[in-house]
């Protein structure tokens, strides 16, 4: 399955630090509008998981494993604005605990559950500006609209990323934005092979045409440390793109040019990157946010005894939030992810192997119910349906599945 994807990136003003890093908000969220007091929260949910290890291979422990969980958090969030400085800080902790074990091999009964995101922004003069956007998380399941996994561990995993910048205004028209960019994956022992720490630096001209548009070029240097089977990798990034405003309530930005890619005894390769992200409200009672990229990734390339160079991947977001009624909230989305991992080979040896291309769909539903001043009702479905051929071995097996999850809780606010 050959994909051929040329669209485009960047932008969009994240919702709050927890969703800052994702694929929604891809430039720096440093222009929030007002400053709000520590606010904290917290929830309890009832969950059912009808295949709580879906990679699990059919005969072997765990496949198709359906299980009942009660998930608990806390969390805190802060936005503090000045003149020249902002702050925006999110926090949560908590846990899930399984009433009967998952029963995959080396599945436990209990996982904590943690993420932290700051956002710092500070406008040293009218011209000049840094910023610095950090987040980590600990828990379990991939989040789809982060752009590195597809596969669902059986144990917590560790992710975290700090994305350092100066901002220079050189004209009224004319500005660059350089940085340095950190990204790490670290899965627990079973999972070991697939980390990774990669580590980018970036240039980007920016070049105003109306009070509404800025057209931008990048260019983009990353090393990949990798584990596993898979060779360490140098990528640079050439892009061409476009910030549009539409209105104060809708945002687009998009980015398209070429990733020039070399494995340490590997393949290289030359190929299309590009990505999109938009945000808009709608009315009153709509809002929508979206994504889009296609490029060569790094994660999830590694097996034992063997690795692809190529992972061709193409991920496309869609979020919705609906006001039914002040008292009543729907959301909605979809995640698709489609990978074509190609120039497998054997570790050692380097023996090729064949290609390994798998979809994903995964849709969800959502409500959130105000009770009154501070306690919601929640509850929310999720569908996932993964399909997977050719590779070797059990690779492909592993990655078909279907599942379902369904949760009802309650949220306090204050």
């Amino acid at each position: 399955m050959k994909k051929h994807f040329i669209a485009g990136t960047v932008l969009l003003a994240s919702l709050s630090a927890a969703s800052a890093q994702g694929l929604y908000d891809i430039a720096p969220n440093d222009e929030a509008s007002e400053s709000s007091p520590l606010k904290w929260n917290a929830g309890v949910s009832f969950n059912y998981d009808d295949n709580v290890s879906p990679t699990v291979l059919p005969g072997s422990p765990g496949f198709e494993d359906d299980v009942t969980s009660v998930s608990a958090y806390v969390g805190a969030a802060l936005v503090s604005i000045t003149p020249q400085t902002t702050w925006d800080v999110f926090a949560r902790v908590g846990g899930t605990y399984y009433f009967d074990a998952p029963a995959a091999v080396g599945s436990d009964d209990a996982f904590a559950q943690a993420r932290l995101g700051i956002n710092w922004a500070h406008r040293v003069s009218e011209r000049l500006r840094f910023s610095s956007r950090n987040y980590v998380a600990y828990e379990l399941e991939p989040d789809y609209s982060y752009g590195f996994s597809v596969d669902r561990q059986i144990g917590e995993y560790l992710h975290y990323q700090s994305d350092n910048a100066v901002g220079y205004r050189w004209s009224e028209r004319f500005a660059t934005y350089t940085g340095v960019k950190v990204r790490g994956l670290d899965y627990a022992t079973i999972s070991s092979a697939n980390d990774r720490l990669i580590t980018s630096v970036y240039n980007q001209f920016r070049y105003r045409t109306s009070e509404q548009t800025i057209w931008t070029l990048d260019y983009r240097y990353s090393e990949t440390d990798s584990s596993g089977s898979a060779g360490d990798s140098t990528n640079h990034y050439v892009t061409l793109g476009i910030e549009h405003r539409f209105s104060p309530n809708s945002v687009l930005a998009v980015k398209a040019g070429m990733q020039m890619r070399d494995v340490d005894g590997g393949a290289s390769s030359d190929s299309p990157f590009a990505e999109a992200a938009v945000r808009t409200r709608v009315n009153e009672q709509l809002s929508v946010r979206a994504f889009a990229r296609y490029g060569v990734e790094d994660y999830g390339t590694s097996f034992p005894g063997y690795t692809y160079d190529t992972n061709n991947t193409l991920r496309v977001g869609v979020s919705a939030d609906y006001i039914v009624s002040p008292q009543l909230t729907l959301h909605a989305g979809l995640n698709v992810i489609m990978t074509d991992m190609e120039d497998g080979r054997t570790v050692p040896g380097g023996f090729a192997i064949a290609d390994l291309d798998q979809d994903l769909l995964n849709l969800y539903l959502g409500f959130s119910y105000k009770v009154n001043d501070g306690v919601y009702v929640t509850g929310s479905y999720n569908w996932t349906e993964s399909d997977a051929s050719n590779g070797i071995g059990i690779a492909a097996a592993s990655r078909t599945y279907e599942r379902n999850r369904a949760s009802l809780g309650v949220r306090v606010e204050f």
